[in-house]
């Protein structure tokens, strides 16, 4: 399970160090791609396929699933770390999650979640004082037990 929260610097060449953990966990080759609420979502090969399987069976006359697998797939990047477990992640997944320097990495169960740091701080202050109300809503619907 992907967990943690991570701040590191990106560079000049758009390489950045993804915690060794995190890179047991990904194995050699895993996806980049383009995430909801402009960050980018990373996954393993085996978790990818699960999500691409999930993908095949939304029915493409509906215009909905059409745009979501265009905006998902077509910003994926399949990619490898390099001897110092740097990531070279291609330019218009940056300018996407308009990740310029400073980035937090975090875990979310089967993804790593990649944000620039003012964004992550952004979300944090936009949902901390509903987090109560969501995860009671959650629980209350009887989908998870907890």
């Amino acid at each position: 399970m992907l967990m943690g929260e991570y701040h590191h610097t990106i560079d000049d060449k758009n390489r950045l160090v993804i915690p060794s953990k995190f890179r047991t966990l990904l194995g050699e080759n895993f996806i980049v791609t383009r995430g909801l609420d402009k960050c980018l979502f990373v996954y393993s090969l085996a978790e990818w396929t699960k999500i691409v399987d999930k993908l095949k069976t939304l029915p493409f006359t509906q215009q909905n699933a059409r745009n979501f697998n265009r905006f998902f797939l077509s910003g994926a990047a399949n990619c490898e770390f390099d001897r110092s477990g740097r990531v070279c992640i291609p330019n218009p997944l940056t300018e996407y999650a308009k990740i310029t320097k400073d980035c937090v990495i975090i875990g979310v169960s089967d993804r790593l979640e990649i944000w620039a740091k003012e964004a992550w701080d952004e979300f944090l202050n936009n949902n901390e004082d509903q987090l109560s109300d969501i995860a009671e809503n959650l629980f209350a619907s009887g989908d998870f037990n907890a």
